[in-house]
């Protein structure tokens, strides 16, 4: 099938994709036919119970890991085939990920864990910008304190404002909330959908959580590999 070139608006264009893991009798279809589009400023929930292939879609269409097969256009680009180190600079500037698990480097402190990645790709002024995004997520105060000096939901402030400072054009959190506890989740949604209506970048939301995902615009099911149900929500506003 011939997708052609995506719409200028479309950040996402997904078909046919599937992922298998082992060989001959120990092969396992992990994804087995995915097709999925998502428009610019979508936010769109991904749902399933574990197992259902809902991370493994994520680790695809992120480029984390190449698809066996199908056709992957991520803005703007085609992410299927490329060797590990361009799928790397695929993902530079242009997809954010946000993590259960926070992945700060311990012997950096906030602003750094921020600005390094940005120095790294060539930005200008990179501390300046960190700093800026730090401001931007509540941790001003905190820019200068390591890791272990931070609680678990400051350091997942600090792992979105590394994520959003490139401005990318999209965002994937997978289980953002899944090391914290219901208040500090619920501040931690709250921010995410604020920036995002700041930074103006669209997201795609791993969970297992109903709740979190009525946040989205738009909400899909996984089971056993497969879309199963695809439909528009209400989009409940997070609070604050």
């Amino acid at each position: 099938m011939d997708i052609g070139q995506p719409a200028p608006d479309m950040v996402i264009k997904a078909t046919n994709v599937t992922l298998s893991l082992g060989e001959a009798a120990a092969r396992v279809e992990i994804l087995r036919g995915v097709s999925l589009r998502v428009r610019a400023g979508e936010t769109l929930g991904i749902l399933g119970p574990s197992g259902s292939g809902k991370s493994s879609l994520m680790a695809v269409l992120s480029g984390l890991e190449s698809a066996t097969g199908g056709e992957i256009i991520v803005a703007g680009q085609s992410i299927i085939g490329l060797s590990e180190d361009a799928l790397a600079e695929a993902r530079r500037g242009r997809i954010g990920i946000v993590l259960q698990a926070f992945h700060l480097i311990q012997t950096m402190t906030a602003l750094e864990n921020v600005a390094i990645p940005l120095e790294l790709a060539g930005h200008a002024d990179p501390f300046t910008l960190a700093a800026r995004e730090l401001e931007a997520v509540g941790l001003g105060q905190r820019m200068n304190h390591y890791p272990t000096q931070l609680s678990g939901g400051e350091q997942q402030r600090v792992a979105l404002a590394r994520a959003l400072a490139p401005r990318p054009a999209l965002l994937f959190a997978d289980e953002p909330t899944g090391n914290l506890d219901a208040a500090t989740g619920d501040a931690i949604i709250a921010l995410l959908f604020r920036r995002l209506r700041e930074t103006g970048a669209t997201l795609v939301l791993i969970t297992h959580d109903q709740d979190l995902a009525n946040h989205c615009s738009r909400i899909i099911r996984m089971r056993d590999g497969l879309i199963v149900e695809d439909s528009a929500t209400a989009a409940l506003p997070a609070a604050g």
